[in-house]
């Protein structure tokens, strides 16, 4: 079976890549721009196939999907943070909209059985009033940012293709994921690498926030792209899911876990300039829908997601002796005993 992962070099692409590799009778494809950076992949090289694809291209898209074509597709790749949706909201619709919209041109043409899943966002609830939490499937969408409305336009799409031409597509709504990996930009992400670099004596022991009251519901990676593979192997096409723990926190009890795995103190000081015109109070999810289709479950206590990411973060810090540029001393997850159908 051919697999393509559009984004595999990035957070959850990598991780997807690392999980599909242990599937038997799989070959594993990602989608890489001229200039990606190859430090999430590194260790898969020798088994992972890349192909040139970029998304804004519809000709390049068109000659990847029709080299591989899938049997199975999923399209992470994306603009997919936030604040910079802000700044570059052009850039922010342009790669995520008609970039996808090129992609399942190409799956019309050359590949029509695929299944493909689109990896949707929680961000397109946006406003979310206290009455409707938690959050499911039939929610309405508000998006509070650029973003949020480029993944509201994913994912009508997705189920516009399908209903028009038969496409066998999912959309998954993903609650928040983190895990080792994540960039430096992401909150959590950020928090992880102060904290470390405090730790090194590479900066003061003050650690820099944006808003700490917000409440968001974080899965592992690990737990969530095993919940894509299972979208696919299991849901039904035309269909869209929540995936999330179902359990929120504020980001001020997330920095809290972290700050009690530092081994060292640290101040914590809300910095203005990473603060967001408008901000989604609480995103906490109900996957009910989706767990009673495919059997997937969380596996990984938060507070073991935020050691790894914390460990991966003094990996990058330690020096090159210690970790070579894209890998961690993490040890590699066993997705053996993850849920299987």
């Amino acid at each position: 079976m051919r697999v393509l992962i559009t984004g595999v070099t990035g957070f959850a692409g990598s991780h997807l890549a690392e999980y599909a590799m242990t599937r038997p009778g799989v070959e594993v494809y990602g989608t890489i721009r001229t200039r990606s950076r190859l430090g999430n992949i590194s260790h898969l090289l020798e088994d992972l196939k890349l192909v040139e694809c970029d998304l804004r291209d519809p000709f390049s898209v068109e000659r990847a999907v029709d080299e591989v074509r899938p049997d199975f597709l999923f399209h992470l790749a994306a603009q997919s943070f936030v604040p910079a949706s802000w700044t570059a909201p052009e850039e922010t619709i342009t790669t995520n909209v008609l970039g996808q919209l090129h992609l399942l041109e190409a799956v019309r043409k050359h590949c029509p059985d695929a299944r493909v899943q689109i990896a949707c966002s929680s961000e397109e609830y946006g406003l979310v009033h206290p009455d409707e939490i938690p959050i499911n499937e039939d929610n309405p969408l508000r998006p509070l940012s650029p973003y949020g409305v480029s993944k509201v336009a994913q994912d009508l799409l997705g189920y516009q293709y399908h209903r028009s031409y038969g496409l066998w597509i999912v959309r998954t709504r993903a609650f928040n994921h983190t895990g080792p990996r994540r960039g430096e930009v992401f909150a959590v992400s950020s928090f992880a690498k102060q904290v470390a670099e405090i730790e090194a004596g590479m900066r003061p022991p003050v650690l820099l926030c944006g808003n700490l009251d917000a409440r968001r519901d974080f899965t592992d990676v690990r737990d969530m792209v095993q919940a894509y593979w299972l979208a696919l192997e299991h849901g039904e096409p035309g269909e869209v899911y929540v995936i999330a723990s179902g359990r929120s926190h504020t980001m001020r009890q997330v920095l809290d876990l972290i700050l009690e795995l530092a081994r060292v103190p640290v101040e914590v000081r809300v910095d203005p300039e990473r603060l967001r015109p408008s901000d989604v109070p609480v995103l906490e999810g109900d996957s009910s829908k989706f767990r009673a289709k495919t059997g997937w479950t969380p596996t990984i206590p938060l507070r073991k997601t935020l050691s790894d990411l914390l460990d991966y973060w003094r990996d990058r810090t330690a020096g090159p002796d210690r970790a070579a540029p894209g890998r961690s001393t993490v040890e590699p997850f066993d997705y053996g005993r993850g849920p299987r159908a």
